[in-house]
């Protein structure tokens, strides 16, 4: 489990150098690249693994940075991670980045989950009634799950809020209140 002062610490620090040396948004597809790597839950075991020793773990990791073009300052980063005994707490720290990466660049991840695959229009109004309301920031990154659980509607989630308008939650609220 990840500390979160620690990670947005080390957050911080990475996105400070990425400004500071005009790499930003290479660094950026690093992080990317990083959390997408975090789904392997073989190299999350092997990240976690207290019996792996640092230097085989930065080979690794050098490797795999290697093949996706990752940028020299990402692969320093990471080896100062796993020298400081930090090499668990990568995946928060990349979430961590995510955030104030957003919040510097004035962009609002908004996570829609719906019943039915969501049309590129549905998505477009979706987007447009947040900015309208004054909920979001201007700039919109919108990610979609399918849930065939909700039988209709949509939940939206961000900014640590949640508005459900899904079907199955409509249905529970009358159930509570039938139950009453």
């Amino acid at each position: 489990m990840t500390n979160q002062q620690v990670a947005d610490r080390y957050a911080k620090s990475l996105l400070d150098l990425a400004v500071e040396t005009n790499k930003l948004d290479a660094i950026r597809k690093d992080v990317d690249e990083l959390i997408a790597m975090g789904g392997n839950r073989d190299l999350a075991l092997l990240l976690q693994s207290p019996v792996v020793n640092a230097t085989k773990k930065k080979a690794v990791m050098t490797e795999l940075l290697g093949q996706v073009g990752a940028d020299e300052l990402t692969k320093s980063f990471v080896n100062v991670l796993i020298t400081k005994g930090r090499e668990g707490d990568l995946l928060g720290i990349m979430s961590a980045f995510d955030g104030q990466y957003n919040k510097m660049k004035k962009v609002t991840s908004v996570y829609v989950t719906s019943a039915t695959t969501l049309s590129a229009e549905s998505l477009a109004a979706i987007r447009q009634q947040l900015v309208a309301a004054g909920k979001t920031e201007a700039n919109v990154e919108i990610f979609t799950r399918v849930d065939p659980k909700l039988m209709g509607g949509f939940v939206l989630e961000f900014d640590g809020k949640v508005y459900d308008a899904s079907v199955a939650h409509k249905l529970n609220q009358i159930r509570k209140e039938l139950a009453k």
